[in-house]
């Protein structure tokens, strides 16, 4: 007798409309006899919902599970957190777009059925993206030290720019005077980094990115690093204190505290479709090089 393959089901919690998808995918993967693990938040979100007949299933209550396959449904921020749980179980992720932009999350709610049948008949493809890891030398980092997309050093909204000693490699690279320090993966070159001018940089680039946030000098533009060097951090700051933000995750630290980054010892898998191409998503979902005099 064939195993029946497990799906991890997470979810956005906050915009009912986004239960119409799980309906979908619960029903799917019903009828196709597959084992499903909802994650406690968003299993209590859809049993208020009178649409989702909800079956028997485990209830995730931890980061302690398994899974053959995680399904995330909602957007990019949803995707991120679903990446967070994953970690380093190397569970491959599905992303179900049910937000915005659906960078990362790039299935359509709209075919759940057929994609769900391909990925059972291992008709897709997957991508490998890199994770970074902070650490500090003085104090312990509050809650999951690592980031898919990117780490970012701000300023305080009320607070004067801040100071950034970077050093590669333990070697000084320079002093950013600056609203912050975007520290990005390939996978999150399209994000926060993009939005201040950043390069975009394809996922298997092996690559890091350094891009500053309204530098004080106009030659302080992005520079692109190889993904296995060490950045070592140092933040002055007039306030005395300056946020860190993981993927979105943001916690105040007092300032002149030593911070380092690099490459997580594992990655995060993405499945996508067959013959769907990086480049091509760019184009559908970011207009990316779209002439809008046509």
């Amino acid at each position: 007798m064939t195993k029946s393959l497990k799906f991890a089901l997470f979810g956005n919690v906050y915009q009912e409309h986004k239960s119409i998808a799980a309906h979908k995918f619960i029903n799917t993967a019903q009828q196709l006899g597959l084992t499903l693990a909802i994650h406690e938040p968003f299993y209590n979100f859809l049993c208020c919902q009178p649409e989702v007949h909800m079956p028997e299933c485990e209830i995730i209550r931890s980061n302690d599970f398994t899974a053959d396959y995680a399904v995330c449904i909602g957007g990019d921020g949803t995707f991120l957190d679903t990446a967070s749980k994953v970690a380093d179980k190397n569970i491959p992720i599905i992303g179900i777009n049910a937000g915005r932009l659906g960078f990362l999350a790039n299935f359509s709610p709209d075919h759940i059925e057929t994609d769900i049948k391909d990925i059972i008949s291992g008709s897709y493809s997957t991508q490998s993206h890199s994770v970074l890891n902070m650490k500090c030398d003085e104090i312990d980092l509050h809650g999951y030290p690592f980031a898919l997309n990117e780490v970012a050093i701000l300023k305080h909204d009320i607070s004067s720019m801040i100071t950034i000693h970077t050093s590669i490699n333990g070697e000084p690279l320079t002093t950013y005077q600056a609203d912050g320090l975007i520290v990005s993966t390939p996978t999150g070159s399209t994000a926060y980094s993009l939005s201040v001018g950043g390069p975009i940089i394809v996922p298997q680039s092996n690559t890091l990115c350094l891009t500053p946030i309204a530098p004080h000098s106009l030659n302080m533009r992005p520079i692109v690093l190889c993904d296995d060097y060490e950045i070592d951090l140092m933040v002055e700051s007039r306030s005395q204190s300056f946020l860190i933000s993981l993927d979105g995750r943001s916690q105040s630290y007092p300032d002149k505290i030593h911070l380092h980054i690099k490459k997580a010892p594992y990655h995060i898998t993405v499945v996508t479709r067959h013959q769907q191409s990086y480049f091509s998503t760019l184009r559908k979902k970011m207009m990316w090089g779209a002439d809008t005099r046509e």
